[in-house]
Parts: C-alpha cells; structure tokens; sequence
C-alpha cells in the first residue's frame, strides 16, 4: 500500500522538477526518498500525539487528578491535551521566523529536538501524589512545547507535491503524507495495548506507561536525520524556490490573505473533528460507561488504523477521478450522517462499539486522505507555504483540539446525542467551505 503510494510519486511532474535541480548540485534526492522522508516525519509526529492521547485517559487522570472524579480527572487531561493545539500556530509564527534567518534545516532541528525533549520529558513526570501541583503544570509546559514544536516541523511537502503533480494524479500525491496519521497511531496503540495486557495495573500506573514516550525520543531522533537528508539537500531547496514555496511572515499572510486561510481551515473541519472522536475519545467513553477492555479496545483500533491507511491510499485514487473537492464534500455528507447513528452504535454494546470504531476509521481515511491542502491553490504562490502551514493549524485548533473534552464532557451531562451535533457541525462546515470557495473561484 505504501509502496504503491511512493510510486505515485515517480510521476513525470515531480520527477522531471527533482532532475531539473540535481542538474545544479551533486545532491541526489529522488522522489521516492521525499515520500519516505515525509511518511517517517508525520509517523513521529502523530505518534508523540496518539501517545499523550492514549495516556490522558489511561494515566493522567490516576497519576495527576486523584482528587477527581475519573470523569473530571479525564477532562482535566483533556484539556491539558487541547493546548498543543492552540500552541501550534504560535509555533508556526515562531518557526517561519527562525526558518527565514537561520534555514530550513536549524528550523527543523530545533523543531524535532523540542518535540523529542518534551515527550520524552513527559516520561519522567512525577506524580500528583509525590509532589503536588507541580506535576499538573509540569506536564502543561511539556504540552505546550510539544505544540510549539510540531508548530514547526512544517516542510512545504504538501504545497509542493500539489503544485508539482500531474492534473491526474493529484489526489494520490496529496495522500502520501496523510499515511503518517494510521502509522503512528498503530504504534502507540501497540505499545499500550501490549503494557496493559502484559502488566498488573499497578505496575502500567506506577512504570509501565512511561515506556511509550521513552520509544517516542527514539523515533523522533530517526525522523530527525531522515528528514535533514532531506530538507537540507540543495535539490530539495532548489525544487521549493523555484515553486516560490518561502516562508514569509505570518502577520503578512493574515493580512493579504487571511479569509483563505479561515476557508482552508474550514474546508477540512469534518475530517479534522472525526480525527479524535475516531481515536482518543471512543477510548475516553469506553472507559467510563463500558465493561469491555481497554487492551481489547485498541486491538480494535488497531485493526481501524490498518483499515484506515488503506482508506487513504483508496481516497487518492477517487479524487483523480471524480476531484478532490467533489470527494471531500461526499465524505462531509456521510460523516453527518455517521454522526446521525453515533448514540445508537456507542450505546449498543461491545458491538457496537466496534462497528463504530472500524466505521469511524474508514471514513477518518476516506476523508483525511483529501484533507491536506484542499483549498490551497487560492493562495498566491508567495504566501502559499505559509499559507497552508496556517489553514492546517487553524483545522486542529477548530475541529480536532478540543474534540475529545467537549465530546466527553457534554456526552457525559446530555447524553450522546452532543457527539453527533459536534460531528455533524463539522461537517456542516466543510460543505459551507467548499461551497464559499466554489462561488469565489466562479467570479474569477
């Protein structure tokens, strides 16, 4: 499935603009090595994010919140959870800053080295018991630098790929970098499910969590050589200038063209709030209102995730045929109608349960294959590499940031019927969008 993805990336357009800058430089980087550059890069950086999701409803509750109740104590993680979200566009603004001064590569390094450091620093966070509210704030700041950092981990591929695939296959370029979401997720899911099948809850509690983001450290430092190969090569650097793909800052894009920004953000928002409510908040809900096990729950997740990367290589292939706005826009209708019989799955059972969560994963695939970059061509070339860095942080920070506090705790006080609402105001969105940008395009 991969493979074939890579291959996608062979294609004439993007081969012939990678030959036309190795004919400068004795750099060698072939497309195939961008591919997987770029799947190794967002697999880290989901994988640190699933993690620390996994653990606000296996953990932190116990270890930080034992004055809670479980509900409260999983809200509070929850909300904990939510600040990278609104860190990242901070961190955007701070990056494209250091990236016009000092480079890509400096950019890139201070990027992964923040996010390794506070994952890996989240590994060693004492508990509530032991020392109080200084854990809780503790475990706030390592949060934020973890939103900062993936702030800046931005490296123009999206942008790039878009504007150098073929008319015909552009929605198989644009999936490429989406594989890094079930990767990651496959990861940190294993890593849990087999702590929690391996381990007395005593032991997970006391030592056994801490492993996880201890493997997190190690994987960003291979992400960061694998993408310094990259990003660093005068081929690579050559191929963005000449698509103009520069930061510029991000008080400028806002101002000249901040309205694409908010409708790119917008155009996403479905795929964005079913992020988490396909992942970390069906966990949140099974904990508390389900005898089934949490092991058991993963494996199923698992299993979603694997069916989800397949969705996503499916997704490319639909989009070159019937458009990827077309696509995106079918895929908001089904997550509505997803959310119309989300009480009904989540309150039949551990049947249920599990046809929402494999449901969830496919259409999570389907939809956030397209999801990168969909409206970005509105953008003049010079603002489109940061203009794109900031759609996406704004689709997070909206649909999926605080997806699983305000799911859990309005699920929790008026039933599950809060859920559907939020999936289907995500939806509702998406299709406004996609609507604004089609009549926008049609006065040009």
């Amino acid at each position: 499935m991969v493979s074939q993805g890579i291959a996608a990336l062979s294609a004439p357009g993007i081969e012939s603009s990678v030959s036309l800058a190795n004919a400068h430089t004795d750099e060698d980087v072939t497309p195939s090595e961008i591919a997987v550059g770029v799947i190794i890069g967002r697999s880290s950086e989901y994988f640190d994010f699933f993690v620390f999701g996994i653990a606000s409803v296996l953990v932190f509750p116990s270890l930080l919140f034992p004055f809670l109740s479980k509900l409260d104590g999983t809200l509070m993680a929850f909300a904990i959870f939510a600040l990278a979200f609104v860190a990242r566009p901070v961190g955007t603004a701070l990056s494209m800053a250091v990236q016009r001064r000092w480079g890509r590569g400096t950019k890139l390094t201070i990027s992964l080295f923040l996010l390794g450091a506070s994952t890996a620093g989240i590994a060693f966070l004492p508990s509530y018991a032991s020392v109080g509210t200084t854990a809780i704030v503790a475990l706030v700041l390592l949060r934020i630098g973890q939103g900062l950092a993936l702030g800046g981990t931005w490296d123009g591929l999206p942008s790039l790929l878009a504007m150098s695939a073929p008319e015909d296959r552009r929605g198989r370029y644009a999936m490429i970098g989406q594989l890094g979401a079930p990767v990651g997720f496959v990861l940190a899911a294993s890593l849990f499910a087999y702590l929690l099948s391996s381990l007395s809850t005593t032991e997970f509690l006391a030592w056994g969590w801490r492993y996880p983001f201890f493997v997190a450290f190690a994987i960003n430092v291979v992400a960061l050589f694998a993408r310094l190969r990259l990003v660093v090569g005068q081929s690579y650097a050559e191929l963005l200038q000449q698509r103009e793909l520069q930061p510029v800052p991000v008080t400028q894009v806002m101002r000249d063209e901040g309205h694409n920004v908010l409708l790119g953000a917008f155009a996403a928002l479905a795929s964005f709030a079913l992020f988490h409510l396909a992942t970390v908040f069906p966990l949140s809900w099974i904990a508390m209102y389900s005898n089934q096990s949490l092991s058991d729950v993963l494996g199923v997740q698992i299993v979603g995730a694997v069916l989800a990367a397949g969705a996503i290589w499916l997704s490319g292939w639909l989009a070159d045929r019937v458009g990827r706005r077309r696509l995106l826009g079918a895929m908001a209708v089904l997550i509505g109608l997803f959310s119309l019989v989300t009480p009904w799955l989540l309150g039949a059972g551990v049947a249920g349960n599990n046809v929402f969560l494999l449901l969830g994963f496919v259409l999570l695939g389907l939809s956030y294959g397209q999801a990168s970059g969909t409206v970005t061509a509105n953008f003049s070339t010079q603002y489109r590499y940061t203009g794109a860095a900031l759609s996406a942080d704004l689709a997070w920070l909206l649909g999926a940031g605080f997806a699983p506090l305000v799911a859990l705790g309005l699920s929790a006080k008026f039933g599950l019927g809060a859920v559907s609402l939020y999936l289907l105001s995500g939806a509702v969105c998406t299709l406004a969008a996609l609507r604004i940008n089609r009549l926008i395009e049609s006065k040009q």
